[in-house]
């Protein structure tokens, strides 16, 4: 547990956590959390509440997509939405590079470059919702309204 506080990308998540709203901790799970399923088992609530952040490249710039764990990102309905041609999912070098987490333990927040977020309405759903801190071990409990407010994130319908 030790060596997970002091990885540098779970760090950047506290810091950034602490200066938008102290009430916020990253909490260590024993089990991984890499997918929303091994989250949502690990944290006995329903898939749904927890917060998928997904990497996406559009013909000329990156962006954070955050979709409920029970649902599926629509890049059709993206496409729409922000009047691109073309979506797609990133690489996981991309990830690294434009995120600097890992796949698995990407934060809807402290990202190393800056990135429009997109919230999928659909996550608003649970008064609680949980996202990854950095690492697939680590995850912060948050409200809808907050995450919106911290991410300064675009409330879309974007999933399916």
């Amino acid at each position: 547990m030790e060596d997970l506080i002091k990885n540098e990308p779970v760090q950047r998540v506290i810091k950034f956590l602490a200066l938008k709203d102290n009430s916020l901790k990253v909490k260590f799970l024993n089990n991984t959390a890499k997918t929303a399923k091994e989250a949502a088992d690990s944290l006995k609530c329903h898939e749904g509440a927890i917060v998928k952040s997904l990497l996406l490249k559009t013909e000329d710039d990156f962006i954070i997509c955050l979709v409920s764990g029970d649902k599926r990102c629509s890049l059709n309905k993206l496409k729409k939405t922000l009047n691109k041609k073309d979506i797609s999912m990133a690489n996981a070098k991309d990830v690294k590079d434009k995120t600097g987490f890992s796949i698995g333990g990407v934060s809807p927040v402290a990202h190393i470059t800056k990135l429009e977020v997109i919230i999928d309405k659909s996550l608003n759903r649970f008064p609680l919702i949980f996202a990854a801190a950095g690492h697939p071990n680590s995850i912060f409990e948050i409200t809808y309204k907050k995450l919106v407010n911290i991410t300064n994130g675009l409330e879309k319908d974007v999933s399916e």
